[in-house]
């Protein structure tokens, strides 16, 4: 039985219940339950003041919760800080390196933290200057680096130690589509490689790239699975309008009970309809006066806007 119980434990680099942190009068984070299994990337997605930050902070330790428990790597938190901090990472959302420090001189810093010396210090900083193309600016200042060579050289410090599980708030908040691209692509050869990602973002194309999330609105988890099980899942259908006047319309019909959202794409208006109605299609086609319309693919953004909001749908 002691097996079985060690191994429900560890088949989860996160395991949180009630977890509830208070600052006087304001709740940040209210009764967030998780469970990340390990070798999975895992989002947060919310806005800016949603709880994203605060949380990870309770996960890594920085902050004590109000109520609630963490296990982290199949240990309790409370009283494992120390032990843990050797098998986890964090990337803060602004850059935390010292920008009067070359490259390499900021990882032989972070090496010292972490105990290396020798040669097994000078062989990791090197295969971290190869892995994260950071070779030619290995004698450059820090600070005079671009954001996306600031981001590379920031999670080549927080994975130096080979962590376990890497936590990463809004890691790609200063940088270029296309570095956003990349960075993404080190993430999946990291989670391939055996470590466990929490990433908060409030970017809704890197969202979708996450194995599963948690939507978050106020302290609270207001959905949690797969984007494509959240999407199939979504209490609404979601219909494209297409004709003149389509401003118009939006105030029109962002006035019926039965229409979650209304939003202009372009030439078309999206529209989410209440599952509750038969045939979503004429319904729209006969409030729009005769417009065209047509069923649309579900994506995350639809259904973030029907988890969060004056209009959330339970």
């Amino acid at each position: 039985m002691n097996s079985a119980t060690t191994y429900q434990q560890t088949e989860y680099a996160i395991d949180a219940k009630g977890l509830t942190k208070r600052f006087g009068e304001k709740v940040a984070v209210n009764k967030l339950d998780l469970r990340i299994p390990k070798g999975r990337i895992y989002g947060f997605l919310g806005p800016n003041g949603c709880g994203k930050s605060t949380s990870i902070r309770l996960l890594t330790g920085l902050l004590e919760a109000t109520e609630g428990e963490i296990n982290i790597l199949g240990k309790p938190l409370l009283g494992h800080e120390e032990s843990l901090k050797t098998r986890i990472g964090y990337m803060t959302q602004k850059f935390s390196l010292y920008d009067n420090l070359t490259v390499q001189e900021n990882l032989i810093f972070v090496a010292a933290i972490y105990g290396f010396s020798g040669r097994r210090k000078q062989a990791r900083i090197e295969e971290l200057l190869a892995m994260y193309d950071l070779e030619k600016q290995a004698k450059q200042f820090a600070g005079s680096m671009s954001g996306g060579q600031k981001q590379r050289l920031a999670l080549a410090c927080a994975t130096l130690h080979s962590p376990e599980l890497l936590f990463l708030d809004e890691p790609t908040s200063a940088v270029d589509p296309e570095n956003r691209r990349e960075f993404w692509e080190r993430l999946f050869d990291l989670c391939t490689a055996g470590t466990t990602i929490l990433v908060s973002t409030h970017y809704m194309d890197e969202a979708e790239r996450c194995h599963s999330l948690a939507i978050m609105e106020e302290g609270r988890k207001r959905a949690d699975g797969s984007p494509q099980a959240l999407m199939d899942a979504m209490p609404a259908n979601v219909v494209e309008v297409s004709g003149s006047g389509l401003r118009q319309l939006k105030q029109t019909l962002g006035q019926h009970p039965n229409i979650l959202s209304t939003a202009q794409i372009g030439a078309h208006l999206r529209v989410l309809v209440q599952k509750g109605i038969h045939n979503p299609v004429e319904f729209i086609s006969q409030l729009s006066d005769g417009r065209h319309a047509q069923l649309a693919r579900p994506s995350l953004e639809d259904v973030f806007v029907t988890c969060t909001g004056d209009r959330h749908v339970d």
